[in-house]
């Protein structure tokens, strides 16, 4: 009834565990008014909810048991003449998520959407998100991602932002790059990236950021930047693309970096209304 509920209320797409849907009879209701409604339903196999006969078969909801409950869903869809599908197979771990997406992309021609399930809190599932995303990415497998974090949602989006930044397929919004705190930084490094990437919310540009502790290397070690400061004892320095424009007090360099930015989102903005 749910998902009966949201295509009706005007959803784009849903998704359902075909395996916690009773009887064919109600799947063949959500497929037809799928199809009424011109949207696509994405079969949504997790670990943790696999058909009892499948995981009888297996012991285990191995990678090879989630595409067997893929497979067989896939053919009940099709059997319905319903075919705008999209796929996910997801499991809390990364290698048996990363080898189910690479075993099913052989087996199945439909749009994936990648995840790795209950990954955890922030830095956990970061690390394991940007992981199996980044890595099934990189190999070309998967059209669509969702982050999922035990954290606010949108702490979700901005991690998928940065996978899909990392791996070379979108870039939107600052990126930041800043230096380890070592022996040589003479600021405080880790309260001036605070201060900067709160001043950039909203900043859509592509746009290079380079926050770096010691004048010594900070320009050289980050001159492919757009633009960025260095820090030095009471001042600092403002560079662009490795070049130093002027020094600048360390109380202030936090509010001129910013400014900085927000000057070249605007000549970004500009550009983009001229295409």
């Amino acid at each position: 009834q749910i998902a009966l509920h949201a295509i009706r209320a005007g959803a784009k797409g849903i998704r359902i565990n075909p395996g916690n849907i009773s009887g064919r009879s109600s799947l063949k209701k959500i497929l037809r008014e799928a199809k009424n409604f011109s949207i696509p339903i994405r079969i949504g196999i997790n670990s943790g909810s696999l058909p009892k006969e499948i995981l009888k078969r297996y012991g285990h909801p191995t990678p090879e048991a989630l595409v067997d409950a893929a497979i067989r869903y896939i053919r009940i869809f099709e059997d319905m003449g319903f075919f705008e599908i999209k796929l996910s197979l997801k499991s809390s771990s990364v290698l048996d998520t990363i080898k189910a997406y690479e075993m099913i992309s052989e087996r199945a021609d439909y749009p994936l959407h990648l995840g790795i399930t209950e990954a955890g809190p922030i830095v956990q599932g970061t690390v394991k998100s940007s992981i199996g995303i980044g890595f099934l990415l990189l190999k070309g497998i998967g059209d669509t991602i969702r982050v999922s974090l035990t954290a606010d949602p949108v702490q979700e989006v901005k991690v998928a932002y940065e996978i899909l930044r990392a791996v070379g397929l979108r870039q939107y919004g600052p990126e930041i790059i800043s230096c380890p705190v070592c022996g040589r930084c003479e600021i405080d490094i880790m309260g001036l990236v605070n201060q900067v990437c709160e001043g950039l919310n909203g900043i859509k540009a592509p746009i290079r950021v380079a926050i770096m502790g010691c004048v010594v290397n900070g320009p050289g070690e980050a001159r492919e930047a757009d633009v960025g400061v260095a820090g030095g004892r009471g001042k600092g320095i403002l560079f662009k693309k490795g070049e130093v424009i002027r020094k600048i007090p360390e109380g202030d360099l936090a509010r001129v970096l910013i400014n900085e930015v927000k000057e070249m989102e605007k000549s970004y903005q500009r550009e983009v209304q001229r295409r």
